[in-house]
């Protein structure tokens, strides 16, 4: 008997706990676990979004579809803009290509983008 894949927590709880962990890791210096993290909160936001939507997220290509919906129902581009910014940060986990400074205002940047999807669950 297989048990249906439902995570343990909701996606809600996971991204605040990731984006917690961002700053965490951050604060400690690591870069990777901290851009990573942060993508992560945005990814967990994104599926919140897209259950209550009925909408389809399993896929990378998922989310840029979601996120471009997002935009152009919500007028508004930061939603495209700042997702490139938490997608940016998921290439640097395998890359390691920015500076901690810079990843420090991308995570504000995150928070920001977390904050729009919140109210337009």
């Amino acid at each position: 008997m297989s048990l249906p894949e439902q995570p343990i927590e909701s996606h809600d709880v996971h991204s605040r706990r990731l984006i917690r962990h961002a700053e965490e890791m951050l604060e400690s210096g690591d870069r990777l676990q901290a851009s990573e993290k942060a993508w992560g909160a945005v990814a967990h936001r994104l599926k919140v979004v897209a259950d209550n939507r009925g909408w389809k997220y399993e896929t990378h290509t998922d989310a840029f579809t979601l996120v471009r919906n997002l935009d152009r129902e919500q007028r508004n581009p930061r939603i495209r803009i700042l997702f490139d910014v938490a997608h940016g940060l998921h290439n640097n986990y395998y890359k390691d290509t920015r500076p901690i400074d810079y990843i420090r205002e991308q995570i504000a940047d995150v928070k920001e983008l977390l904050l729009i999807l919140e109210r337009i669950e």
